[in-house]
């Protein structure tokens, strides 16, 4: 597998873990409402952070755009990640870990599309 192909698998499977995330705070799935509520983060939050899921999930998979939308993504598990060292939740802090890292790195390997976005470019 060459590291073009890689790069492609790891977009693929950051867009579908933020479809699968995003989705089930969309459409509010019990163990998600209960979550945030254990957290003390109100529902509207909720529902903020599955669009910006969803919307980076989307993102990822689109060429031109898929370096910002992974290094968003990658920011949005910060918040998460945060949340999970906060509430002692090591286990899921552990997988927020790995899907920061995949996103960074995704963001990472397509630098070049960053430059392509800026003014003057």
């Amino acid at each position: 597998m060459t590291r073009r192909d890689a790069a492609a698998r790891a977009r693929f499977l950051i867009a579908m873990i933020f479809l699968a995330s995003g989705g089930a705070k969309l459409f509010p799935l019990a163990f998600e409402v209960a979550a945030f509520a254990r957290w003390g983060y109100p529902s509207w939050f909720m529902t903020l952070t599955g669009v910006l899921e969803v919307a980076g999930a989307i993102g990822v998979l689109i060429p031109r755009l898929s370096a910002l939308a992974s290094l968003a993504l990658a920011a949005l598990m910060v918040g998460a990640l945060g949340t999970h060292l906060i509430n002692a939740e090591w286990p899921m802090a552990v997988a927020a870990t790995a899907i920061l890292s995949l996103c960074a790195w995704s963001g990472w390997t397509r630098r070049a599309e960053l430059r392509a976005l800026l003014p003057g470019s």
